[in-house]
Order: structure tokens, then sequence, then C-alpha cells
């Protein structure tokens, strides 16, 4: 990613404490716009920790968050995913007794101004059900518009949860362990899909798979203990030795 492109998401000094565990301490990354980075590390690690930070999902015993150029650090989730920002999770959050649609239908509602409109169908808002419609052709759900979220595969609700995060047109997408459960054959179709997303939108990924990850993101950040051991492009994280030792098990 040139050093001239705009920075998207800034993190200085980041730490969050639970009593006397300190679950990340003292991060700090930039991430530029239209950059896919991978943020690895062994379980407890402090990833998912960090993207809570980052979300405001958690609010940060230290430091400061920054989305392009503006301190969010105060600012609650929904606030931050006015400014741009988008997150999905380790465990899928949809509405299971719902058809595929309409769980897509209430994420592009709830950034259009129609949200307020609580007395009409959404139905009856046809550029919602456009909308919609495109984004689950995007994850390749379209043809499963009709069928009810509980009776998709697991895989099926990863791609879903994915296009939920793509309703709300995010400038920088969290991705959390997009392929978590998913079989090889899924989880390659997964990778596939998300290679595909809008180069322009900036894209964190934390991921164990190693191949998918190094296959996304051409960037790095490798936390160990809740502090980055390393950053760097992927050739260069490939080659570190204490990398590959505590990580990588080489």
């Amino acid at each position: 990613m040139a050093a001239a492109e705009p920075i998207a998401l800034s993190v200085e000094r980041v730490a969050r404490s639970f009593g006397g565990l300190l679950a990340v301490h003292d991060v700090s990354l930039v991430v530029r716009q239209g950059e896919r980075r991978a943020i690895i590390g062994p379980n407890g690690a402090g990833k998912t920790t960090l993207f809570n930070l980052i979300a405001g999902n958690l609010a940060v015993s230290a430091g400061v968050v920054r989305l392009f150029d503006r301190d969010v650090t105060a600012l609650p989730p929904h606030r931050r995913a006015a400014l741009g920002l988008a997150r999905t999770f380790q465990i899928t959050n949809l509405f299971p007794r719902l058809t595929v649609l309409e769980n897509c239908q209430l994420a592009v509602q709830g950034r259009a101004r129609t949200k307020y409109a609580m007395l009409r169908a959404v139905d009856r808002f046809s550029h919602v059900k456009e909308r919609a419609l495109a984004t689950l052709g995007l994850v390749g759900l379209d043809g499963r518009a009709g069928a009810t979220v509980r009776d998709l595969s697991h895989g099926e609700q990863r791609q879903l949860e994915i296009a939920l995060a793509l309703a709300a047109e995010p400038r920088v997408l969290l991705l959390d362990e997009p392929t978590a459960g998913l079989s090889p054959g899924e989880s390659r179709d997964m990778a596939d899909l998300l290679s595909r997303l809008d180069p322009a939108m900036t894209v964190l990924i934390i991921e164990h798979d190693m191949d998918i990850a190094l296959a996304l993101a051409r960037h790095v950040t490798v936390l160990h203990y809740g502090k980055v051991l390393a950053d760097g492009s992927r050739e260069e994280i490939g080659r570190d030795p204490i990398v590959r030792e505590i990580y990588l098990g080489a």
C-alpha cells in the first residue's frame, strides 16, 4: 500500500484491561485506505478485543482510535458505523426466523433515512429491497433470498453476515474469523468472495487459516499476549523466526 494513500484507521497506544488482566497493551496501527491487513496470533492474543475497541463495543482503558483522521475513541458503535465502519463477529449474529432478504433489508434500512418510518412495512420501500437484493448478489445469496435463515447452512449464514456488513456500504470493514467453522471447500469459497470486495474498501481480517489470511492480505500484524509482536508485509512475517516459532510452530 503506497504511503501516499490517506489513512483510514489509526490506533494509537491502545490498551484494555479486565481487572488485573491486560488483554491489549500499547497497540498502535496505521491502516491506509484500500489496505488489506490480517491480524493474526494464537488464541488469547487479544485480536477480537482489539476489534471490539476499534468498533466501540468496548471502551479503551488508554489510547486513541481515529477513523479517517477523526477521534472516535468516545463514540458508541452506531456513531462509528455512520462514519463508515462495519464489522462481523466470530459467532453468527442473525435473525434466524426471518428470511435472508428480510435480514438484509433491515441492514440496508438501518443506514437509510427510512429507518425512522415506523408505520410503513419495509416492503413498501422499493429502493431498500433493490439494494438488499443487489447486496445479496455480491455474496452469491440472491438465489436464496426467500429462504429462512435457520434453514441455511453454516457457510451460507457466514455469507449472509458478510452481506449485512456490506449493506451499510462501509469504508472500513472488520472481519472476525469469517471462515470459522467452515469446511475446506466453504473456506475457499469465502476467500474467493472476500477477494472480490471493492478494492477501495479498507479491510482488516482476523483469520486462523494462515493460507487464507496471507492470500487476502498483503500486510500482517501479529499479536501475542496483547502486544504487537511483529508488523510487516506477508513475506516479512512469513520469514520472521520469532513468529514462526511462536505462531506457526516452526
